[in-house]
């Protein structure tokens, strides 16, 4: 059976719109060894206070957590769709469903991550940018990760050919048009000749130059990172693996200092063991839990389209008929779970890696990433079991269970 995903749309739950106190809860902040039990009283989308509060305000709705912990909301930089709709659909609506599928599974914030066409419109890219900010009744949408075109045909994975191309000025140009301004992060491969320089230009204009879907050496990476590359899409996943001989890009990323890495920590995209060492060697602040999320998250077990091609959703992960992985139907806080059962790290280090960690790629850990007094209102109330029992968007409950 293959569903349609035109009609497939998650409530979004209650819908708070004054300020909000929440009781009885365990703050978990990445960055503390503790669990703080307080109250928190957020006002116009931002946290006001952190203590408990004996007398509520008339004026303040009252969610009592009962002891649960909250958590900072949870940042996706890389999420391709969810609950039936795709970026690709080139429609509001769509995104509208990613960002309230995205808040049942605690994701406050995400980068609508998508391909470009060189020879065909990409009216998806102007949707995408004319929706960043805007009230999608779930998660915000904070910009655009393109992956490709300027990646390698050699390990393109779940990508089509006719997402990519040789690097051009002229195409970068229609991307920077398409984009407006909301163009966050570029995966890109640095042994392709001229993508060093549009490395460069990344960087100046802002945009997080991602390594990835790449063929490159252990030299070509240096260059890469040299040129400005300062993140890597799915570590491991579409590019070559160690050798003793040709060490290769893993290598290269293991021994950076300041490069950080996304993990797809379903225990298929990486073995549970390779999580562990891949933990060990990049440790606590260099790990980012992404979905890589398609269509089927949120939905049953079945078969569904990419992009025109037809893939199958079971136990968490798509694949293409012939074995090419696509991405995951993960919701965020399972995959955090997965993170932390596999990688053997403290429940504080996994919030970190889907919280702080993204939120400082993006530069914006001034407002996002942490429960502190002046940020963003954006939380998460976890049950024992890891399922989410609210999830609150700058002070509004967009979620509850």
């Amino acid at each position: 059976q293959i569903f349609s995903f035109s009609v497939i749309i998650v409530e979004p739950g209650l819908q708070m719109t004054k300020n909000l106190l929440i009781k009885n809860c365990r703050i978990l902040n990445p960055s503390s060894k503790e669990i703080k039990e307080s109250d928190i009283s957020l006002e116009n989308g931002v946290i006001a206070k952190i203590e408990k509060v004996k007398k509520v305000y008339p004026f303040a709705e009252v969610l009592d957590a009962e002891g649960r912990i909250v958590t900072p909301g949870f940042i996706d930089l890389h999420i391709q769709g969810a609950g039936g709709a795709d970026v690709l659909d080139g429609r509001k609506e769509s995104l509208e469903i990613i960002s309230r599928t995205c808040a049942k599974f605690g994701t406050t914030s995400f980068l609508a991550t998508t391909v470009f066409r060189p020879e065909e419109d990409n009216h998806h890219l102007e949707v995408a940018s004319n929706s960043v900010g805007s009230d999608l009744g779930g998660a915000n949408l904070l910009g655009i990760h393109l992956e490709g075109p300027f990646i390698s045909a050699a390990k393109r994975g779940m990508i089509l050919p006719d997402c990519i191309s040789s690097p051009s000025l002229e195409i970068f140009e229609k991307i920077l048009n398409y984009s407006q301004g909301k163009l966050r992060m570029m995966t890109i491969a640095p042994e392709i000749r001229g993508n060093l320089k549009i490395i460069g230009t990344l960087l100046k204009e802002g945009i997080v130059a991602s390594f990835g879907h790449s063929n490159a050496s252990y030299e070509e990476t240096l260059k890469g990172m040299k040129a400005g590359i300062s993140h890597v899409t799915h570590l491991f996943n579409a590019m070559p693996s160690f050798h003793h001989r040709k060490p290769g890009p893993l290598l290269a990323i293991f021994q950076a200092k300041r490069v950080t890495a996304q993990i797809i920590s379903d225990g298929v995209h990486l073995h549970p063991e390779i999580l562990r060492f891949t933990y060990n060697l990049l440790g606590e602040d260099k790990c980012i839990i992404i979905t890589d999320g398609v269509q089927a998250m949120g939905l049953p077990e079945g078969r569904y389209i990419y992009n025109g091609v037809e893939y199958e959703s079971r136990k968490g992960t798509a694949r293409y008929f012939d074995g090419t992985l696509v991405g995951t139907s993960l919701g965020l806080n399972q995959l955090l779970e997965r993170f932390v059962r596999f990688s053997g790290c403290s429940l504080n280090a996994g919030v970190k890696a889907v919280t702080e960690n993204p939120a400082k790629i993006l530069s914006i850990q001034n407002r996002k990433g942490k429960i502190e007094s002046g940020k963003d209102a954006d939380l998460v109330i976890l049950d024992e079991d890891w399922s989410v029992w609210s999830t609150i968007v700058e002070g509004k409950v967009v979620f509850h269970k």
